[in-house]
């Protein structure tokens, strides 16, 4: 291992003489599988190098981050010149290194999290979500997520679940609202909430609260949908015309988003076994749903999910279709898709009320709706569970009003 990292003999001598010699080797096995580079490795090397001499790493029990810390402070000097560097950036840097290697070997004391105080309420409503109303898995997430960022901010010691008031909601919901949330994102945090507090009342844990639990009014345009339209969706497409591992990465991702309207997670979701070469489908996982829908390949997309897979996706274990660039080599998450597209819409100057990923998916409906297909068949392409949510769309559908407008209806009477 260190012969390929180190060529001259008096620094490959000190790595095989260090102790602790095996778990180091496999730990920069470890750290070359996760994408890190040469020059990366070789620092990783240096600094196991370093706490294997500053650590007796052969005691009983595991090592606490406190003792971790501590080593690193007092750390054997290995520079000939005797200048250290002690600086606060270098000190974390051997800190994350050293107890990312302590938990790889296990021997690594975690300290556990506090567990809150009201979190058996919540996990025993996720479980009603799941058992009874039987909500999707990514439902019951968002769900348990705002339930939790509620109880966090109104719960003190010693406090229950029936000291909890509608006018700590109120102050919630006005909080979000004055912080940029929208009419309908606070309509469904109160639902939400108002849901939660009616289970908890149920139960005996709560009373009168959700009754109370006034959600704030959503007009009927407030669903509008907020996309760009079709030629600056073109406009950014084009803009990954780059040969860069990060511009062929972002236009097949972009493509997917635009050409068959998927949500931000879908994309993040997809698997290398989802993309059939050979029946030219690709299989989307619905988790809304929980079924998986099945897409003819287009040749754009195929061939730009194929230049990525040939030039640029990392070699990794993982089986997500997409990755980060960067070590340590992860998929990317939904947060990054909707980045990627929100980053690349602000620089090519594109106006539009919400850049995140979910404007390609309204651009992609309005473009479909423009082109003749019918709300049925625009809801079956974007995996609507009912017509409702597609019909939306035909709010602005001011093409279509203006040809209704030319008939002339006294002929018809």
């Amino acid at each position: 291992m260190f012969e390929t990292l180190f060529t001259q003999p008096h620094i490959l001598a000190a790595h095989n003489l260090a102790p602790c010699l095996e778990s180091r080797k496999r730990f920069l096995l470890h750290c070359q599988e996760q994408g890190y580079p040469p020059m990366s490795i070789r620092k990783i090397a240096w600094i196991l190098l370093v706490f294997s001499k500053s650590m007796d790493l052969c005691r009983p029990g595991p090592i606490t981050p406190e003792e971790i810390a501590f080593a690193v402070d007092h750390r054997v000097r290995l520079t000939r010149s005797g200048r250290t560097n002690d600086s606060q950036s270098s000190r974390r840097l051997f800190i994350h290194i050293a107890t990312a290697w302590l938990r790889f070997l296990g021997l690594l004391k975690e300290h556990d999290p506090k567990q809150k105080p009201f979190t058996r309420y919540v996990e025993h409503y996720a479980d009603f979500m799941r058992d009874q109303r039987g909500l999707s898995p990514v439902t019951i997430s968002n769900c348990r997520g705002e339930i939790v960022n509620f109880l966090s901010t109104v719960w003190h010691p010693d406090m229950t679940l029936d000291a909890v008031t509608i006018r700590d909601i109120d102050a919630y919901l006005a909080y979000q609202g004055n912080h940029g949330w929208a009419r309908t994102s606070l309509h469904a945090l109160a639902s939400t909430l108002r849901n939660f507090f009616r289970y908890a009342e149920g139960q005996g844990w709560a009373t009168n609260v959700s009754v109370g639990i006034q959600a704030p009014m959503v007009f009927r345009e407030e669903g509008l949908p907020l996309g760009p339209n079709w030629e600056d969706v073109q406009r950014l497409i084009a803009s990954f015309a780059g040969d860069s591992t990060i511009d062929l990465r972002d236009r097949a991702v972009v493509l997917l988003l635009a050409v068959y309207g998927l949500r931000r997670g879908e994309v993040a979701r997809l698997r290398l076994e989802d993309v059939d070469w050979n029946g030219e489908i690709l299989h989307v996982t619905r988790p809304k749903q929980r079924c998986t829908q099945q897409y003819p390949l287009v040749a754009s997309v195929g061939t730009a999910i194929l230049r990525y897979l040939k030039e640029a996706r990392p070699r990794s274990a993982h089986r997500e279709l997409f990755l980060s660039v960067e070590a340590p080599v992860r998929p990317l998450s939904p947060a990054r898709v909707s980045g990627i597209v929100r980053e690349r819409l602000a620089m090519l100057g594109i106006d539009v009320p919400r850049r995140g990923a979910h404007c390609l998916r309204h651009a992609n409906a309005r473009h479909l709706l423009d082109a003749g297909f019918i709300l049925k068949e625009i809801g079956d392409h974007l995996g609507h569970r009912s017509a409702s949510s597609t019909r939306i769309y035909a709010k602005v559908d001011l093409a279509g009003l203006r040809r209704v407008a030319e008939i002339d209806l006294g002929s018809l009477l």
